[in-house]
């Protein structure tokens, strides 16, 4: 299974500082930022409660990352990197069945509250914002369009189909049913939108 590469690393914002990173840590300090930012929000998330929760000192959260700022966004980019599956099945249906399943799971577990929380705070700090989209966003919207693309060349859809609003619309329904409804994000729900929305939407028309 290929995986999604996020459009935002945190060595393009950054350079390292101090002693050499030990990358184990690292993972276990952004799981510690996501579960505290899922209870308390983006806000009142604390570095102090951070390394508190990871058991780990201040300076070792500083040696990696040089704000709040800096610690939330590159853990949105590393959870995006590590649970966005870019299926390539040869199949539309199986590779939309088989993204929307994976991110459906991704948005269920631990990061689904602490998207949750993050994004009440995006119209109020604009550079948050915009790591937000070019990590989260543009990650499923590529992942997306390709699988949509290469429909396409095979000839599974038809030409001028709305590429662009399809990959809205899929991103748009899980989002919808995890922020609003509160309904499951499970897999009959995922089978509906890619049977009954998307691939009516695209496809070939007898």
């Amino acid at each position: 299974m290929v995986l999604a590469t996020p459009a935002f690393s945190e060595e393009s914002r950054s350079p390292q500082r101090g002693r050499p990173r030990d990358a184990s840590r690292d993972d276990a300090l952004r799981q510690a930022a996501l579960e505290v930012m899922a209870e308390v929000g983006y806000r009142a998330l604390t570095m102090d409660a951070v390394a508190a929760r990871a058991r780990a000192g201040k300076a070792t959260i500083y040696r990696r990352w040089e704000s709040k700022l800096d610690l939330v966004i590159d853990t949105c980019a590393q959870l995006a990197s590590q649970n966005l599956a870019a299926p390539d099945t040869g199949s539309l249906a199986e590779d939309l069945r088989e993204f929307l399943s994976s991110f459906a799971a991704f948005l269920s577990g631990p990061i689904g509250k602490a998207a949750q929380a993050l994004v009440g705070e995006l119209p109020h700090e604009p550079e948050l914002a915009a790591a937000f989209r070019e990590t989260f966003l543009i990650s499923q919207r590529d992942v997306l369009r390709g699988i949509l693309e290469r429909a396409l060349e095979r000839g599974e859809i038809r030409p001028h189909a709305p590429l662009g609003l399809t990959v809205e619309l899929a991103g748009a329904a899980l989002i919808y049913r995890l922020m609003l409804t509160g309904d499951p994000l499970d897999q009959p729900f995922v089978n509906k939108v890619v049977d009954q929305v998307l691939l009516p939407l695209v496809g070939k028309q007898n």
